[in-house]
């Protein structure tokens, strides 16, 4: 029941603290400019929790729809404002007032970002250490010069300590179809290759570009032996232990833990005749892989660890750490890479040179946020800097009813001398609408295709 519930509860708390860190911009911002805020609101709908405090009186809700929020502020165009408080409505505002805090809400997305990043850095990033796989002859990285088990040391002269690190630092590069510098270590000695990025033909799909490519990770062979066994878990129901060694699976042979994995999580929901050797002992059981909603669709898990040489996990483990004044750099960088990552991908869309597939919705969101939780700390963190960025930037858009068309009109305001009129701005109101509801129309679709078809 745990289990349950805890992929939605992240989801409303990771979204909650995004949506109170962006409407935080407006009512801060709003407050320094002097500007009467009536309510600060997490979500939308009926308050499960309301408080007026300040000399204002302001409204603070905690709303039932999770999904958004909002900052009333006091405006003759909402209702009657007393004489006395006239200086003090939105409308009333120079247009520079009204500017910064329009912008103030999508701008301290990005500086939580920042500090997520700072805070990821500083504490540490665990990942695995980057080696590279087998690759097949025909592949680009393979045709660049890369080998398995050379490890990746930088990509276009940035470190790469871990795995994560030499994904994200391809991934701009293969949107852009540019070629790139790969530094690795082989065998002690430093070499560098140029890895043909341009040569990537038709759409780029940002979760399988590095298979493409021809570059994964380096899989040492481990035997399919059990460790921990989770208790009421498919496998403790079965009956195995720790220390079984895991021999075939429906009368086909069990060559290492891989083959196993992979096995289990095509078959959710799926009865499989597991051939065990216990000791001397050799015997069958059927398992019942548990079906489990991940970001690739529903796999199969049956609750058992593997045994692994505890030297072959310290071998095969990284970690990026920096002290508080790198991470500062390093934080500020990696914000603006993937602010900067998150318009190109969003201009390829509409170009058609990125799959739309990669729009994703609250159904995707909310499994990342389980899974990248349950991976520690430091992976939350880069969950919650990445959402954060996409929401500050996506709310830059020029898209009437988003931050962005309201700066798109004070900009046109500025120019003209005079603001847009109220007929225009309920006619942008009405196509915004429209195209916001067939973003999440499509966002939604993607994740039911995701769901439905285990991609």
């Amino acid at each position: 029941m745990l289990d349950f519930l805890l992929t939605p509860l992240l989801f409303v708390f990771a979204i909650s603290v995004l949506i109170a860190v962006h409407e935080f911009g407006h009512y801060w911002v709003a407050r320094r400019m002097g500007v009467k805020v009536l309510r600060y609101s997490i979500g939308f709908g009926k308050p499960l929790w309301l408080r007026r405090s300040g000399p204002d009186q302001t409204e603070y809700v905690i709303a039932a729809i999770p999904l958004g929020g909002y900052v009333k502020m006091l405006d003759e165009r909402e209702g009657d404002v007393a004489a006395h408080e006239l200086d003090r409505a939105f409308n009333r505002q120079p247009l520079r007032k009204r500017t910064a805090i329009v912008a103030a809400g999508p701008l301290f997305n990005l500086l939580f970002a920042v500090l997520a990043y700072w805070l990821m850095y500083v504490t540490g990033t665990p990942g695995m250490r980057p080696l590279l796989g087998d690759m097949a002859p025909t592949s680009l990285a393979y045709q660049a010069g890369l080998r398995s088990e050379q490890e990746v040391l930088a990509v276009d002269g940035r470190a790469t300590p871990t795995w994560g690190a030499v994904l994200e630092s391809l991934l701009p590069y293969a949107l852009r179809k540019e070629a790139v510098t790969v530094t690795v270590n082989d065998g002690g000695v430093e070499y560098r290759y140029q890895l043909p990025l341009d040569q990537l033909q038709g759409e780029v799909d940002a979760n399988t570009f590095s298979k493409v490519i021809g570059l994964q990770p380096y899989r040492p062979h481990i035997a399919p032996v059990l460790d921990e066994i989770t208790p009421d878990s498919a496998a403790a129901r079965a009956g195995l232990q720790a220390g079984d060694e895991i021999v075939a699976i429906d009368g086909i042979a069990i060559a290492d833990w891989e083959d196993m994995v992979l096995k289990v999580r095509e078959n959710p929901e799926t009865d499989l005749q597991f051939r065990v050797r216990r000791g001397s002992e050799e015997f069958e059981v059927q398992v019942r892989p548990v079906a489990h909603e991940t970001a690739a669709g529903m796999v199969g898990r049956i609750g058992a660890g593997v045994r692994i040489n505890p030297q072959l996990a310290e071998h095969l483990r990284s970690e990026w750490r920096l002290g508080p004044v790198a991470a500062i750099g390093a934080a500020l960088h990696k914000t603006w890479d993937m602010s900067a990552l998150t318009v190109r991908m969003l201009g390829e869309m509409v170009v058609g040179r990125v799959s739309t597939e990669n729009i994703s919705g609250p159904i995707t969101i909310a499994v990342y946020a389980r899974s990248s939780a349950l991976a520690g700390f430091a992976q939350f963190l880069a969950f919650l800097a990445v959402v954060s960025i996409s929401l500050g930037v996506l709310n830059l858009l020029p898209v009437p009813i988003l931050d962005g068309g309201h700066l798109l009109f004070y900009l046109i305001e500025g120019i003209k001398g005079s603001p847009v009129s109220e007929q225009t701005e309920a006619m942008a109101a009405r196509i915004g609408i429209a195209l916001i509801v067939m973003l999440m129309t499509l966002a939604m679709y993607n994740d039911l295709a995701r769901l439905m078809g285990g991609e």
